[in-house]
């Protein structure tokens, strides 16, 4: 029983001995905290700044300091806190704790607390000069405390310095931020913390990979303190030697390799390949949002590859970079952009699609035809159309004679073919004065129309007059109309009276009217045309409704005159507010308007003594 005893006393002393003999870690982030300026990392100016201030004795007595979190801000305030107090005569670990008080806003941010903060204020300090107040995350105080607190940041004692950190400087009122000189902390740069990671590797003898530093630099997004526990993190993970291979395995990064080979699978146009290798990105757990933005910095890459003087925006390391530049190498910067531009829209499209697989998977397939020699690249999403004009330089005329008779065909791309209405198209022949009898050996020719003049009036039926663009676009296709113009010298002249043009006017609308164009029909049969030699009056309330005559101008103007056979026809289109008073919108306006037609209607009212 004695020995068991013993034993217990002696494992238990042992386990005691061996546990305080163990090396308590301490994260990097504050193993690593800088203790002079020179340290700091990525804030050099700011650092001189204060150096100079400090030693011309400029140093004001309020100072703020804002930027991202983990750049260094409250780090540069204990610096600055332990440097105007050492002058020479203390020791080298000597930390002034006494004469540095620290206030986290986040918790201390009443009206009281600010309070007490002043009372303490008042006294001196015992030992060194200053006596430092270091209030971070100033901003979450309440705005009585902030009150509370002007009047002693404004004037305080000679002995007292405030030094305010912030990363939301926007939500300090005004005049806290007038009573302050402001520091403005900027994101560390990736080439920094890489650095700053490699003299850290040194010092804990890790040996580590230039590509996973980068890596790492990367992630921690500026934040020098996140890439401190980024670096713990995967040492953790990985031991002594530090791989690209582990980093993109433990922080589920998405490996830049595989932008590199879905590239290549694009530009062979090789689409199941990069179908298989999305799936297996997605069977390791990447988000498709994810990836889709990382290929289209992929491509932004490759493209700041393609001139010298804009390589040094490309943020990787030796080796990768001379990757980028082979793989940029083999494409050109026409399917660069356009694999940019596809990219960017999958990117904003992601989140709204409820299919986003198959909007990744189709972004894919079009970025894989974008090389492929057949396919006709369109990645703007709209129709391609070619106006009217391109037909001028196009040979119209293909002449075909067949046994003693010339036709005349008119000649169009197969691109108008794709976006005309697949309608038949009706070559309209002009007709001409009774012809003297051809001698016999003369070859009958059949005139047909040029394609340009239907397309030009086909498109000035289209085009709005709603703004200034649709207005000049009308004034081209009304030159161009007039430029395509058949040869006028033979075109019919005859006479013709008003009734004959009531006539036709009322076919004209029946017509319409047959084809489901009522909303014309309603403006073309609103008041009588009233004719004055060959130009035709048309008089409408309002400036809409001439709008809209005006867009069907053409194909009544050639339906008049092709039925009149008189050429000299013309509309004029006028509006007169006055006619608005002809529409009866009240019942009483109604009663009248009918009352104008049939008188006896008010007789009725009488009779059965009838209220409106």
């Amino acid at each position: 029983m004695q020995n068991t005893k013993l034993y217990f006393f002696i494992s238990r002393h042992t386990f005691l001995y061996l546990f305080l003999s163990m090396e308590h870690f301490i994260v990097s982030a504050r193993k690593y905290r800088p203790t002079t300026f020179k340290d700091v990392v990525g804030q050099q100016a700011i650092t001189n700044t204060l150096e100079n201030a400090i030693e011309n004795n400029h140093l004001a007595q309020a100072l703020l300091f804002t930027g991202p979190r983990g750049v260094g801000k409250t780090t540069c305030a204990r610096i600055l806190a332990k440097k105007i107090n050492d002058d020479g005569t203390q020791h080298e670990d000597e930390d002034f704790a006494f004469n540095i008080f620290e206030l986290d806003a986040a918790s201390n941010n009443s009206v009281d607390d600010i309070r007490n903060l002043i009372d303490q204020v008042r006294i001196p300090p015992q030992v060194g000069k200053y006596k430092v107040y270091i209030i971070d995350e100033v901003h979450m105080l309440s705005s009585a405390a902030f009150n509370a607190f002007l009047k002693t940041l404004e004037e305080p004692p000679k002995h007292a310095i405030f030094i305010l950190a912030t990363t939301e400087k926007h939500k300090i009122i005004p005049t806290i931020l007038s009573r302050c000189q402001i520091f403005d902390f900027r994101r560390i740069t990736v080439q920094d913390i890489k650095m700053q990671l490699a003299e850290v590797a040194k010092a804990e003898g890790i040996d580590a990979e230039d590509d996973a530093l980068h890596i790492i630099a990367q992630k921690a997004d500026g934040a020098m303190r996140d890439a401190l526990s980024i670096f713990d993190r995967v040492v953790s993970f990985s031991g002594k030697n530090l791989t690209r291979q582990a980093v993109t395995e433990n922080l589920n990064v998405l490996d830049y390799t595989y932008y590199f080979g879905i590239t290549d699978l694009l530009l062979d146009n090789k689409i199941p390949d990069a179908l298989l290798t999305y799936d297996d990105i997605l069977s390791k757990g990447f988000d498709g949002h994810h990836f889709i933005a990382g290929l289209a910095s992929h491509f932004r890459d490759l493209l700041v590859c393609k001139n010298p003087t804009t390589v040094a925006l490309l943020e990787v390391g030796d080796q990768v970079k001379q990757m980028y530049l082979e793989q940029s190498a083999k494409t050109s910067n026409e399917f660069l952009m356009d694999a940019i531009d596809l990219a960017n829209s999958c990117d904003l499209k992601y989140k709204s699609s409820r299919n986003q697989r198959l909007l990744v998977e189709l972004c894919l397939l079009q970025l894989a035809s974008l090389t492929f020699e057949r396919e006709k690249k369109n990645t703007s999403g709209q129709r391609f159309v070619i106006p009217p004009s391109y037909f001028k330089t196009q040979a119209n005329p293909v002449a075909k004679k067949q046994d003693a008779s010339e036709t005349v065909v008119a000649k169009e791309p197969e691109a108008v073919a794709e976006t005309t209405v697949e309608e038949p198209i009706v070559a309209y022949e002009a007709p001409t004065a009774p012809k003297e009898p051809e001698p016999v050996s003369e070859p009958k020719t059949e005139r047909v129309i040029d394609r340009p003049q239907i397309l030009a009036e086909r498109n000035a039926q289209k085009v709005s007059a709603l703004s200034l663009k649709s207005i000049r676009k009308k004034q081209e296709l009304q030159k161009e109309l007039v430029a395509n113009k058949p040869d006028e010298k033979n075109l019919p002249r005859e006479s013709f009276t008003e009734a004959e043009m009531q006539t036709v006017w009322t076919s004209y609308t029946e017509k319409i009217k047959k084809d489901g164009k009522f909303n014309l029909l309603s403006h073309l049969t609103m008041g009588t045309p009233k004719l004055d030699g060959n130009l035709i009056h048309l008089v409408f309330p309002n400036s809409t409704i001439k709008v809209e005559v005006e867009r069907a101008k053409y194909e009544l103007l050639g339906y008049l005159r092709e039925q009149l056979r008189n050429y000299d026809v013309d509309l004029s289109i006028e509006v007169n507010e006055e006619e608005v008073k002809r529409y009866a919108y009240t019942p009483r306006e109604k009663f009248e308007k009918l009352k104008e037609k049939n008188p006896l209607i008010e007789s009725l009212r009488k009779e059965f003594d009838l209220d409106i």
